[in-house]
Formats: C-alpha cells, structure tokens, sequence
C-alpha cells in the first residue's frame, strides 16, 4: 500500500479518484510517501491514523431542492472563469443509490429531486461517491479528519490567491501545477515524479497524482497552522449530520 515505507505513518493525506481507484499521498515530518490501492476501505488503517485527510470528492450531499451547496458556489466564485468549472455540482443523496442503474435513470432521479439533470462526468464518479459515503456511514469516528477539499481551491491559495491559468490536462497546466508545487516542496514534486515510474498509466494519471499531492501539502499545513479555512466559513450538515465544506489553508 505505501510506496517509499511501509512503516510511514502519514499524519496528513491528500487523497484523490484515478484511473486504478486512488492515489493517496502523505506526509509526517518531511517525508513524502504515496500509492494506489482500488478500493478506498484499504486506505482506514492510514486513514485512522492520519490528524487529517483531504479528499477530492464531495462528502454532504443535498437532500433536493434547486438551491446547490454552498460550498460549490463559493469555490467557483473564487476561482472565477475558466477554473471554475473544474466545480461540478454534486448530485442528490437519493441518486447514489441508483447508481447502478445507467445514466438515463441516476438523471431521472436527480432531477425529480433537484430540478437538474446529472452530467456525464458526474455520473461516472457515482461509485466513488458512494465509496466515501459508506466509509463515513459505517466508521463515524473517521468524520471529523477525513474532510472534502477541491485541488484548485487549494491551489489557487498555494498560488499566492490566484487561479490556475490553464486546464491541469494540458501541457501548460502540468508545467503551472508542477511549479507551483516545486516552490513549496521539491521532495513532493519528487515523489509525484517517483510515483509515475512505478504504476502505469492506466493505473495512475499525472494529473490525478498532482491534485493528490497539493491535497496533501494543503492538509499539512492545515496541521502547521493549526486551524483551517472553510467555504463557507460557517458550514451546514446534510441530513446525515457530514459537513458540506470545502476544507483549504487558512489566511
């Protein structure tokens, strides 16, 4: 499961869906490890150790309504056009459970509830959704350190407040992304660099290996700070009592 050693324990994760199930990336004291396992549930023992996990998948989920969470207009607000597309809207608690029912039917459903239909990207993250959704039902003690973040929010704030100019899948945005995160850590870059030799490329995306490590060094310096900002400031819970916020670094 650990990519550098098996006896790391990261105190903080940054954690992201690829094309083998997920990469995860993280940190105590200046050490980076990584790796890809295909279910999330392989991932609690980290997980219950780590202080903290960001994670790019949305975790409060919206009951119905035409209103979208509040944390999502905010991060798009922020990030302002073209990078805020990267914000999908994320679909309603009843349509992840028919998920395994085809595209036509999750949209169907959304949409009685919602008022909206679900886009195709969306749908394909269904699983992943439910992925994380099961784990915070079943183990509620993982609920207050594994949080949601978004890449480029975090990004934009590691980027002294300014977005990303370009997509992350372009040759521009790799090259953006990658000094970004060579200022604030060399060995991070390294061990994104090390983890694109070791799995293939179905297995793992540069991209997806990126946003798991700015994941990562967000949730550090959370920890470093001690404290965390949050759009919005003052979060509202879904029914289920998870937190719909989108976690980044303070100030």
């Amino acid at each position: 499961m650990t990519q550098q050693d098996g006896a790391l324990s990261p105190q903080a994760l940054g954690i992201d869906g690829c094309r083998g199930g997920w990469v995860w990336i993280g940190n105590q004291d200046e050490r980076w490890c990584g790796g890809v396992v295909g279910r999330l549930e392989q991932l609690r023992p980290l997980l219950a150790e780590a202080r903290l996990t960001l994670i790019d998948m949305p975790i409060g989920l919206l009951d119905g309504g035409r209103s979208e969470r509040p944390c999502d207009r905010e991060a798009r607000a922020l990030l302002g056009r073209p990078r805020a597309s990267s914000v999908f809207r994320p679909p309603c608690r009843a349509t992840l459970a028919v998920a395994d029912q085809g595209y036509s039917r999750a949209c169907e459903v959304n949409r009685e509830a919602t008022g909206v239909a679900l886009s195709q990207q969306t749908f394909n993250i269904l699983p992943k959704m439910q992925e994380v959704d099961a784990l915070l039902q079943h183990h509620p003690g993982l609920r207050e350190q594994v949080r949601e973040s978004h890449p480029e929010v975090c990004l934009w704030w590691l980027n002294g407040r300014q977005p990303m100019r370009f997509n992350k899948r372009a040759s521009a945005g790799e090259r953006e992304r990658r000094q970004v995160l060579r200022t604030h850590s060399r060995q991070l870059e390294a061990t994104v660099d090390r983890m694109m030799t070791e799995y293939l490329r179905r297995e793992l995306a540069l991209d997806d290996a990126i946003d798991a490590a700015v994941l990562a060094f967000a949730a550090r310096r959370i920890l470093q700070c001690g404290t965390a900002g949050s759009l919005p400031r003052q979060a509202p819970t879904d029914s289920l009592g998870l937190p719909m916020a989108i976690l980044l670094p303070p100030g």
